[in-house]
């Protein structure tokens, strides 16, 4: 009985050294609200606050820019590769020489064809002589006759002989013609062996080097027109009323960080069934494109309303975009949003900004999270 109650008040003594703990504890505590957090001023930054602005609303697709027009350099005759003027890369201007072919071949046919030219000239002037003196005696004859001095069988003669000439000029004529287009045939098939760039462009590949053998239909070099660029749209059915030959549409070029503006100039109305989409082609004259880029065209498709920031005060950490977003109290949070359709100067938040909310527009450099804006 003893050892019970010795065990006993050992056990109240421990429950009220706990207590005694628990209430030193508590009065040790900071009632909620009653610190005032530092925080760190900022100065120099531009606020403003952002309402709903009406826009353009666009539908967005998305194509590759391609050059207007590609040619395939081919040869017109055999030869073998002389000399390969340019190099991929190089930008040609029109009619500058390309790839030159080995043309003495041709060349033994141009003179061939020249002196067969110069003899059917000398044949014509031969037969036009034989038919004007066939012309003098068949007058002299028919004077003749007419007097009943000679025979009509002697007459009969005389105007064979000149139907003769006559005809024999024609032929000559024609042989004239048939040598004059033979000349220009070989004249032509001589030039064929000099190649020369069709329109000014950029040399973009090269399929044959000099020493090789070059056949008709061959494709020797690739050459693009550099002067206009096009890219090649899916737009969906709905669509079709809204797009016009002509209409300006923004293109967004991702990988240069710009935009340019393009123009409607193709529209295929008919819709592939299978995708509910029509093809439209935007062409685009800025002479510092390359094909294959990416882009992103925006095709106007009436108004909205949208939250407009400045491109500025946009900040980018990372893979993330964000806005310094300013409380009635003063205090900067950087918020991450998510961006839409740049207009001009400005860019549109599609989410992580309410309407009315202040941001911070100028001075973002010095904006701090967490920190309070001194007025």
């Amino acid at each position: 009985m003893k050892m019970e109650r010795v065990m006993g008040g050992i056990g109240r003594f421990l429950v009220m050294l706990a207590v005694l703990q628990f209430l030193v504890a508590c009065s040790d505590k900071v009632n909620p609200g009653s610190v005032e957090v530092r925080r760190q001023q900022v100065t120099g930054v531009t606020l403003a606050q952002i309402t709903p602005a009406l826009v353009d609303s666009y539908y967005e697709s998305a194509g590759t820019v391609r050059p207007k027009t590609t040619t395939t350099i081919s040869a017109r005759t055999t030869g073998t590769v002389l000399a390969i003027k340019v190099r991929e890369g190089q930008r040609v201007k029109a009619g500058q020489t390309l790839i030159l072919l080995d043309d003495r071949d041709a060349g033994q046919r141009l003179a061939a064809a020249e002196a067969g030219h110069n003899e059917a000239l000398r044949g014509l002037d031969e037969a036009a002589q034989r038919r004007s003196l066939a012309d003098i005696t068949y007058k002299r004859y028919r004077n003749l006759s007419d007097e009943k001095v000679i025979s009509p069988q002697e007459m009969d003669q005389i105007e064979s002989q000149k139907k003769v000439a006559d005809i024999g000029y024609q032929r000559a004529q024609e042989g004239v013609s048939r040598a004059r287009a033979q000349l220009e045939e070989a004249r032509i098939n001589k030039n064929f062996s000099t190649l020369a760039a069709p329109f000014p462009g950029l040399v973009t590949e090269k399929r044959i080097e000099e020493g090789s053998l070059a056949t008709p239909g061959t494709p020797l070099m690739v050459l693009e027109d550099t002067s206009q660029y096009r890219v090649d749209l899916y737009l969906d059915e709905r669509m079709g009323p809204k797009v016009k030959l002509g209409m300006a549409v923004p293109v967004v070029l991702t990988s240069e960080g710009r935009q340019i503006t393009g123009a409607l100039g193709e529209i295929v109305q008919a819709v592939d069934p299978s995708t509910r989409t029509f093809l439209v082609k935007v062409f685009l004259k800025d002479g510092s494109l390359r094909s294959g880029l990416f882009a992103r065209v925006l095709v106007p498709q009436g108004k909205k309303e949208a939250l407009l920031v400045p491109r500025g005060a946009v900040l980018e950490k990372g893979q993330l975009s964000g806005l310094y977003v300013v409380d009635e109290k003063g205090v900067m949070t950087y918020r991450i949003v998510k961006l839409g359709q740049i207009s001009g100067d400005r860019i549109e938040v599609l989410s992580g900004l309410r309407s009315n909310e202040r941001i911070a527009v100028a001075g973002v450099d010095k904006a701090i999270d967490g920190g309070v804006v001194k007025q």
